[in-house]
């Protein structure tokens, strides 16, 4: 079973874009091209940047290619917002984490098969609209709500996988220029505690688990070709219940895949995961 998350950066943008002859050249495909051939059973969108009423020509174009799709917009246009596809419906999708501050921004799907959880995240940045950090707190009390409803699960065995922008680098080894970094959203030390409290409960970064390796990135910043030269930021994640981890196969980075100013991560498990 494999499960896959990526932030697109705007579905609709990601569904239209269609990469030049000499991108092609080097094997970047369209969207829909990847989606055909990625092998996924379970595929996490963040910032889907759209409302399901706004996107009926790139649902009808998913349907038909057989994916079960379930989209969770924020109130405000053209921000935030997940969506989940699915080769199989889902036994039940829950899309609120109980506070309103979070749950108008469309954050969170929480989908059930069978026995094994998936929750689909777009954590906030912690950037105000100046770049200050003023929205540091915000991020962090999101985290804290999310970790809350499903510590108990976990704490009982549940299989579970956390999946999504994290919008944190957990180390100095999850981005290129940890030095120069440090007051930066995404790698000040109150956010990488946060990350840290995550993993000393019991939670597992999967693709930790599986590379100890550097130079592993999931998002470059757009400006000065730093993704050709990999100057990057690891903070896609799926993290993993200890009762999901006797399943888990392998964890991977997409960094050749291209459309979004991130790259698809995700894992492999065995298929009886869900049984």
């Amino acid at each position: 079973m494999r499960i896959v998350s990526w932030n697109v950066n705007g579905l609709r943008a990601v569904m239209a874009k269609q990469p030049s002859e000499a991108r092609q050249r080097l094997g970047h495909q369209p969207f829909t091209h990847w989606l055909d051939s990625c092998g996924a059973d379970v595929i996490g969108l963040q910032e889907v940047r759209a409302s399901p009423e706004q996107l009926e020509a790139e649902l009808a174009s998913l349907k038909k290619r057989g994916w079960h799709v379930h989209i969770s917009g924020a109130e405000k246009k053209g921000y935030s917002g997940v969506g989940l596809l699915s080769r199989q419906v889902p036994d039940e999708i829950e899309t609120t984490v109980g506070v309103a501050e979070f749950d108008v921004e469309g954050r969170v799907q929480r989908a059930r098969f069978g026995s094994l959880v998936v929750v689909n995240g777009y954590f906030p940045n912690g950037n105000g609209k100046e770049r200050d950090n003023s929205r540091i707190p915000f991020k962090l009390a999101f985290y804290r709500r999310v970790f809350e409803l499903l510590e108990g699960e976990r704490r009982r065995g549940a299989k579970l996988l956390v999946m999504g922008d994290f919008n944190t680098a957990h180390k100095e080894i999850d981005l290129a220029r940890p030095k120069t970094n440090q007051k930066t959203s995404g790698f000040t030390p109150i956010e990488r505690a946060e990350l840290d409290r995550w993993l000393q409960a019991g939670w597992i970064d999967t693709f930790r688990e599986m590379e100890p390796g550097e130079g592993h990135y999931s998002w470059w910043s757009q400006r000065g070709n730093l993704r050709e030269r990999n100057v990057g930021w690891r903070i896609d994640l799926v993290l993993a219940s200890h009762g999901a981890r006797p399943y888990l196969r392998r964890a991977f980075i997409e960094k050749h895949v291209f459309g979004s100013d991130h790259c698809p991560v995700g894992v492999d498990l065995d298929d009886d995961v869900h049984a």
